[in-house]
């Protein structure tokens, strides 16, 4: 079984124990912030060991049935075998699909932009329901948000929200979701009960650890401060603690309104600003795109990378992959890992295995 090789398992556990080693100093704790990392970076190693070691039971346990079921001809065993095997490949396939994170960015925390575009009403809307379609994906993953920013839609939804994703390979699995999404759906909001089609489009970002050396200079921003409007509730300050900084070279604009403290917002928008100018600075020495989000299109007709169609029919439907399922409301529950897998294959050109099962 070469499995063991594929998934790295010999210097994740060789990793393991030199980082066990360096927490095991009484100094350890005494830089807070680097013990934290570390502390984080054992349970992720640990985490990918234990799947794997999983996936290797399960599998020895398929050829043990096998081979009890062919001896006894016992079918019911048999149906045991397909459900464990069904089990199998869905776990091989997403612990093969993390070795395709391997970007620079790919391990790091993500920060997720969602901004309603054509549809006024209705595109609100939508930027609502696709929010809580990557919120139930998070959670799923075992990964914590934090939202930063939040502007309400004028008769409902949202019109932008910004949210801190954080967990291990974060940025590696959401850069697939960056793009215009499109719903087309009977409107609620239409008492003629007509067909409407929304654009909402979505941004992410590596959050980038603050040991990179990139300065800002101060003259090229401007910071504006303004009162926070969010969703309501304590997490929303009623004074003029809302930070929006834009760079005046580059005319990015980010905005952080739901810390504490103005100072806290600001040095989150900091952080925002500074992920954004460094991709921007990597992918011009790289020769590849020009801005930030890549490709700049239109949140409109034509410029969609997936369609979610509620009416005539059920579907949604990646348009880079053309991955599709008629089931959309597990995908609006959050289910979205075989269209993150797919694209995340086609870029890296991997081709399906036999499992020998």
């Amino acid at each position: 079984m070469k499995w063991g090789n594929l998934f790295d398992i010999a210097n994740k556990i060789e990793k393991i124990e030199e980082l066990e080693e360096i927490s095991a100093d009484p100094e350890f704790w005494n830089d807070l912030d680097k013990a934290q990392k570390i502390s984080q970076q054992i349970k992720n190693l640990k985490d990918n060991v234990d799947r794997y070691s999983n996936l290797k039971n399960t599998f020895e346990d398929i050829l043990v049935l096998i081979e009890l079921g062919n001896e006894e001809n016992d079918l019911e065993i048999l149906e045991e075998v397909k459900e464990l095997k069904v089990k199998f490949l869905e776990e091989y396939e997403n612990l093969r699909i993390t070795t395709l994170l391997n970007g620079e960015y790919d391990k790091n925390n993500a920060i997720l932009t969602l901004h309603s575009g054509a549809g006024g009403t209705e595109a609100c809307d939508w930027v609502a329901m696709l929010y809580r379609m990557y919120t139930r994906w998070i959670e799923k993953q075992g990964f914590t948000y934090k939202e930063l920013d939040f502007i309400s839609g004028d008769e409902a939804g949202i019109k932008s929200v910004t949210v801190q994703v954080e967990g291990e390979n974060a940025y590696g699995y959401l850069k697939s979701e960056k793009g215009i999404h499109r719903l087309v759906r009977i409107s609620p909001f239409d008492s003629s009960g007509r067909r409407h089609t929304s654009f909402a489009s979505c941004d992410i970002m590596p959050e980038i650890s603050e040991d990179i050396d990139f300065e800002i200079n101060q003259d090229d921003i401007r910071v504006d401060t303004f009162r926070a409007s969010g969703a309501g509730g304590q997490h929303v300050n009623k004074t003029s603690s809302a930070i929006r900084i834009t760079h005046i070279p580059t005319n990015i604009v980010v905005q952080c309104q739901n810390e504490r403290s103005q100072l806290q917002n600001k040095e989150t928008a900091m952080k925002m600003l500074k992920s954004k100018l460094y991709e921007l600075e990597m992918q011009k020495q790289q020769e590849k795109l020009s801005d930030i989000r890549g490709e700049v299109k239109d949140i409109a007709w034509g410029s969609q990378i997936r369609s979610y169609v509620f009416h005539p029919y059920n579907m949604v439907k990646d348009h880079r992959t053309n991955e599709e399922t008629a089931n959309t409301l597990a995908v609006m529950n959050g289910e979205v890992d075989r269209f993150i897998n797919a694209y995340l294959l086609k870029i890296n050109s991997v081709k399906g295995e036999n499992y020998g099962i």
